[in-house]
């Protein structure tokens, strides 16, 4: 660890009185943001994981703690909510252990892995459900929404850290002109869905095995927005490869459990249609976040994961006709999306 992060928890376990019982500290492995993990081995108690911020933090309006209120009504099982230092910037929780879903489902049987997945679509209409009934002013995330202009950003993101900066592409003025238009036609759209309130960033890394249930993580981003969000999230995650007939019945499940009744064959066409759609968006903001990782951050781990995401977003493209202008400009800036490259 830095001499910085050292020093604050050490601080940090000083002020509650944890110091006598470590037994050590190990630094773990982050996500895409700022934060710092560490978990906290303990004589004789379990451990902890201190959440370690990039300054000092306001506990009582923080959004993670906000979100983990929300959800704990719900309730949605998250990592308990131990204790805080605001100065140090430190949050403490429960210590869910290292098998994310990913992980759980690395060498599990089939009816294993339909089980897990038919949990977490669970929670997905759990959170939109419970959301709606709950919903607040007092939340944070009923008062953010992906709306028009988060919905552009994103695939403003896409171009500037995937094709500019991660590909090196150099699109001319005429076809920037014409994938705005495309964005334009795309978040119209999606900006019009039903909309329910979002983890945000709900993939297999977020969902923890611990006590034999699954438990969410990672929500402090959680908004309004398109009620196929999350299940875009999980079915079409950037870290694992699930069979289409897996998803057609994820997809089919979740429709039957949100609505209590099966889809008839016009709404199931209908929701797969959005489903693509925002999987279309999400995937290439997903691009966006691994171009800036890569060359803004200098973070190169996230490079192994551009080409199933690419694989995606060319099934996507190709599966119906209304995405054929976009695919034609894509195609010509990013080989594997070409219609006759690679898989499809």
């Amino acid at each position: 660890m830095s001499a910085d992060l050292d020093q604050r928890v050490a601080a940090y376990l000083d002020l509650h009185a944890l110091t006598p019982g470590v037994q050590r500290t190990v630094l773990l492995t982050g996500d895409a943001s700022d934060r710092r993990y560490v978990r906290v081995l303990l004589r004789g108690r379990p451990s902890i994981v201190l959440s370690v911020h990039a300054g000092p933090i306001d506990y009582a309006t923080a959004p993670f703690v906000r979100v983990a209120e929300l959800f704990a009504a719900m309730p949605v099982p998250i990592p308990a909510l131990l204790h805080h230092d605001d100065a140090l910037g430190i949050l403490a929780q429960q210590d869910l252990g290292d098998v994310t879903l990913q992980a759980h489902l690395g060498g599990a049987s089939s009816t294993e892995r339909a089980a897990r997945y038919r949990e977490a679509v669970g929670l997905i209409v759990r959170i939109q459900q419970r959301g709606a009934a709950l919903a607040s002013a007092a939340y944070p995330p009923f008062g953010v929404a992906f709306d028009h202009e988060k919905l552009t950003w994103e695939l403003e993101f896409f171009v500037r850290h995937f094709l500019l900066a991660y590909r090196g592409a150099v699109p001319e003025e005429p076809i920037r002109e014409a994938l705005r238009a495309e964005w334009a036609a795309i978040v119209d759209e999606l900006a019009g869905d039903p909309r329910v309130l979002c983890h945000r960033d709900y993939h297999s890394r977020n969902l923890m095995w611990h006590d034999g249930i699954l438990h969410v993580i990672d929500f402090q981003d959680a908004r309004m927005g398109p009620d196929t969000y999350d299940l875009v999230s999980l079915l079409r995650d950037s870290y694992v490869d699930l069979p289409d007939a897996a998803v057609d019945d994820l997809i089919d499940y979740y429709y039957a459990l949100s609505r209590g009744t099966a889809a008839t064959p016009e709404a199931g066409a209908e929701f797969r249609r959005r489903f693509d759609l925002m999987a279309l968006q999400r995937n290439l903001k997903a691009l966006g976040t691994f171009g800036y990782q890569t060359t803004t951050r200098g973070n190169p781990v996230y490079m192994q994961y551009v080409p199933r995401t690419l694989t995606y977003v060319k099934r996507t493209l190709h599966r119906d006709p209304r995405f054929g202008r976009l695919a034609e400009l894509l195609g010509g800036l990013v080989d594997e999306l070409r219609y006759n490259s690679g898989p499809s």
